[in-house]
């Protein structure tokens, strides 16, 4: 018995060597992009105009220590706000949701590219929400509702890198 837990031991840390080690993908560059004519509700595009602007610095946030000058580069094209509003909310007709298409590139990395869609409801949203947060009275021009959105797509795009 003692042979086979040294036996189990040395296999399991030869296995571990052997592996490579999945790197982190490292980043150089985010852009994000919203074709405010495609957001379906008004006062969505009146509300969320910085929309652009607060996504990028929220994915670079959760990027610091993973920017290198030869990283990829992360474009993000935000096609679809739309916000519920509280009577279709309370009837469960729509749902709010931020949608996107992510691209990842590289220069010179032909493993590093990816292209998928993104879209992040307020469900999925909650547990970014502040803590406290009565999701009950939460309206969406709120900016708890709004920096929650954020948080969340953000979040999901850093965890698409892994």
């Amino acid at each position: 018995m003692f042979t086979r837990v040294i036996s189990a031991a040395l296999a399991t840390t030869l296995l571990a060597t052997s592996m490579p080690a999945l790197a982190a993908v490292m980043v150089r560059e985010v852009e994000v992009s919203v074709d405010l004519d495609a957001i379906e509700n008004a006062k969505a595009a009146a509300h969320w105009t910085a929309i652009a602007d607060d996504l990028e610095n929220a994915v670079v946030s959760k990027l610091m220590d993973r920017t290198s000058e030869d990283g990829a580069k992360i474009s993000i094209d935000i096609d679809e706000v739309e916000l519920a509003n509280s009577w279709q909310s309370a009837l469960n007709i729509a749902d709010s949701r931020l949608s996107g298409r992510i691209n990842i590139t590289h220069e010179s990395d032909n493993s590093a590219f990816n292209t998928y869609d993104l879209t992040v409801t307020f469900e999925q949203a909650g547990p970014f929400f502040l803590p406290g947060t009565d999701l009950e009275t939460l309206t969406t021009d709120s900016k708890v509702y709004y920096d929650g959105m954020i948080a969340a797509f953000a979040d999901y795009v850093v965890a698409n890198l892994e």
